[in-house]
């Protein structure tokens, strides 16, 4: 995996670059819809090619080692193949889901006990099972086996745990050294630097990662129940840290504006459920704004559901075609409302990316962050 930076925009410290990787090129910024299980939801990959014009997905190794299992994915000669995916693909190691299932998981110095949520059946995830399980996934780029805490827990609490993601992070790196790749293209490896909201944390985590020498580097337990202007201090502090010539990603974040802001701070990636699983229950991001599609409001409005995107979906179906289908739970109308959602995910980071090219970034920024922010 080899990582370009093409412009930087003068007032901010956006950069727009490149990545290069098996499956293809990556334009940076980028966002990733979540495949969590192989899947975007309701969304197939000729459509997210086509009509989201997406450039990477993301799938999670928790999910898919409880199912189909590894061994299904191997038979499949790999993720890509099993999804008819032919782009490049990013995998989470599975950390966040293996500590969000609280007391159904035991954590220790060697890995983390759990208890399947969808059977009970008790598995064990170790930084070198991490890698392992994403060898089979076959993922372009993987991630360490991380903690990521609660927004809210103690600074002992915070360093404790960062000190053993460190320890996890040379872990896994030393399980991908010893390991090849499954399938016919190279994988990299990020590790994930953690620290809560706790500056000189997230400072030491950073700086001993960077030392590890990784190919690019995660940003992880942000966006979780702090305000963002935490999350942006955070994301400053490490940023001025992290190395300029490679990839940056911040995990799991967030709205349109949240993208906007950390993409003004050097961040070059990211993912997050928002777009889809906001459109499943029926909220639109727009260009013009967010709209709740139930609402009485756009039930004879026949307007397209955004004409300032140039997709099929987004040109081509009317709002109150749309709010129909929410109202008779037709299954259509979740597959409507995520390409709508993912398209205009994706158009912004074409469009953040066309301006720090030519300059106009901060000036772009400031003029559309107010309407896609803005409820209709």
């Amino acid at each position: 995996m080899r990582f370009s930076v093409s412009g930087r925009d003068p007032r901010t410290e956006a950069r727009a670059g490149q990545i290069e990787t098996d499956h293809g090129p990556i334009e940076t910024p980028v966002f990733m819809p979540v495949g969590t299980l192989g899947s975007v939801k309701a969304v197939d990959s000729r459509t997210l090619l086509e009509d989201v014009r997406a450039q990477i997905v993301l799938g999670n190794a928790y999910h898919l080692y409880l199912r189909p299992g590894t061994e299904l994915i191997e038979q499949a000669g790999g993720l890509h193949r099993l999804m008819a995916w032919p782009g490049p693909m990013l995998t989470d190691s599975g950390g966040y889901q293996v500590f969000s299932l609280g007391s159904h998981r035991t954590l220790s110095e060697e890995g983390v006990a759990f208890r399947s949520h969808l059977d009970g059946s008790s598995h064990f995830l170790t930084p070198e099972s991490a890698v392992d399980i994403q060898r089979s996934i076959g993922a372009d780029i993987m991630m360490v086996l991380d903690e990521c805490p609660a927004a809210d827990v103690s600074r002992e609490y915070a360093r404790a745990s960062h000190e053993m993601t460190l320890r996890w992070a040379a872990r896994c790196k030393k399980r991908f050294e010893e390991t090849e790749p499954l399938y016919e293209h190279r994988q990299a490896l990020f590790p994930i630097v953690q620290g809560t909201v706790f500056p000189d944390i997230r400072q030491e985590s950073a700086r001993r990662l960077v030392d590890m020498d990784f190919p690019g580097y995660a940003i992880g337990g942000l966006s979780v129940g702090e305000p963002d202007h935490e999350m942006y201090v955070m994301v400053e502090v490490v940023n001025d840290i992290l190395p300029a010539d490679k990839p940056r990603y911040l995990m799991g974040v967030g709205t349109p504006e949240n993208l906007l802001e950390n993409i003004a701070r050097g961040v070059d990636m990211f993912d997050c459920v928002m777009p889809t699983r906001n459109g499943r229950n029926g909220m639109l991001f727009t260009t013009e704004g967010i709209v709740n599609i139930r609402n009485l409001k756009w039930r004879a409005d026949f307007s397209p559901l955004d004409s300032g995107l140039d997709g099929y979906v987004s040109r081509t179906f009317s709002k109150a075609y749309v709010r129909h289908l929410f109202m008779a739970n037709e299954i259509l109308g979740l597959h409507i409302a995520s390409v709508q959602n993912l398209s205009l995910y994706t158009w912004l980071m074409r469009k953040a990316r066309a301006t720090i090219l030519d300059g106009s970034f901060f000036s772009w920024k400031k003029e559309i962050a107010p309407p896609i922010s803005r409820r209709l």
